[in-house]
């Protein structure tokens, strides 16, 4: 069965296409992949299709989807879609139909720089591959199993009536990479820190959530690329009345201007900012500092979640690529036994247990695929 999944992010798209067999043993090597990113400059997307490499000028990010559906080898038996929200209604992997896409435009306002671009790749596949079947996988339905204290928020309790609660997001990268450790190491209770242009941390015990940094958008919880995580309430209620916010303001601010760009000034890859801090810009120290901080105490929260922690995990573009930032968030969590060893911080080797031999927490680095476990996950729907 060959299965094209479509993965697109706030920031990027990925896209391969696999052979898929058999969907517990380790993924197979991509038939044809590609990737974009225009995080750097939203007006044009380096692309790497199929080994090649090239740029587009692009006025959104849906402009990327004809380039890379074109050159998709045929046959296609299946696609399957990374869809970031699923609200209420979808808690599984789910067969796209007129009803269900409905549904997933209902929740575009929930993440707008995820779901719209979503739902454009459903049609432009529906274009390029006619009657093929199409299957969404939720970002959100991997925390369905948070328990209610940990889903719904301290407002009034018509707010949960509404819809109004606690998701959770990055869910595919979460479920495949607590898998993953499992075969690695013995850990009931998992700290898995997903760090990338978004990023999330979730608790995880036997390999269910039971609790996460984002909540009702994936704007709550880590300071991330450009988004401000958790900021007070407050604040936005002080712009509004003060200053004139409105929402398309705030909305601005919150998600594109904010995090690490916000408090550095430069960028929100965590690339420009470690260059910026070895040429002692202190605002980019700051940002890093601060990035620090707010990862150690959201991992405090879910150490608290799980009553205790056995393994940290590492992944996603920041978590993998990042040693300066791993070294300082396991100093800062020494209290709790962590105890990172330098060599194998430093080593490029992927799914990597880093902690030194006598941490009492192990320290994972995982390469996550969320490509394959959308795969996995077709794979079982189209064979029922």
């Amino acid at each position: 069965m060959r299965i094209l999944v479509l993965n697109g992010g706030s920031s990027s798209l990925k896209a391969t296409l696999r052979d898929a067999g058999a969907v517990d043993g380790d993924a197979p090597a991509p038939l044809w992949d590609a990737h974009v990113e225009w995080g750097r400059d939203p007006a044009k997307a380096s692309m790497r299709i199929a080994g090649k490499s090239s740029t587009l000028a692009i006025q959104s990010p849906a402009d990327v989807l004809k380039p890379v559906l074109d050159t998709v080898p045929r046959p296609v038996d299946v696609v399957g879609h990374r869809v970031v929200h699923g609200g209420v209604a979808y808690r599984e992997t789910t067969r796209i139909t007129p009803e269900v896409r409905d549904g997933i435009r209902k929740y575009c306002e929930f993440a707008p720089e995820h779901n719209r671009l979503e739902l454009e790749a459903i049609e432009a596949a529906e274009q390029a591959f006619g009657g093929v079947p199409q299957i969404a996988v939720f970002d959100t339905a991997f925390h369905a199993t948070m328990p209610e204290e940990a889903r719904v928020y301290p407002g009034p309790y018509d707010w949960l009536e509404q819809g109004i609660r606690r998701y959770g997001f990055h869910g595919i990268s979460h479920q495949y990479v607590s898998r993953r450790a499992a075969q690695m190491v013995a850990c009931r209770r998992l700290v898995s820190c997903h760090l990338g242009s978004g990023a999330s941390v979730a608790a995880i015990r036997d390999g269910a959530s039971v609790d996460t940094t984002m909540g009702f958008t994936p704007l709550e919880g880590l300071m991330m690329g450009t988004r401000s995580g958790s900021v007070d309430p407050g604040i936005l209620i002080y712009l509004v009345r003060h200053k004139g916010y409105d929402a398309a303001e705030l909305d601005r601010i919150l998600n594109k201007e904010s995090g690490l760009k916000g408090i550095s000034g430069l960028s929100g890859d965590m690339r420009e900012i470690l260059a910026a801090m070895d040429r002692g810009d202190p605002r980019a120290r700051l940002a890093f500092d601060m990035y620090v901080h707010r990862l150690c105490r959201e991992i405090g929260g879910m150490v608290a979640s799980l009553g205790g922690m056995d393994a940290l995990l590492f992944t996603a573009g920041v978590g993998e690529n990042c040693p300066p930032l791993r070294a300082a968030v396991c100093d800062r969590l020494g209290f709790l036994g962590v105890a990172m060893d330098p060599a194998k911080n430093a080593a490029t080797a992927q799914d990597i247990d880093i902690a030194a031999l006598d941490s009492r927490v192990r320290v994972l680095v995982v390469h996550t695929d969320e490509d394959w476990q959308i795969a996995r996950d077709c794979v079982r729907l189209a064979a029922n």
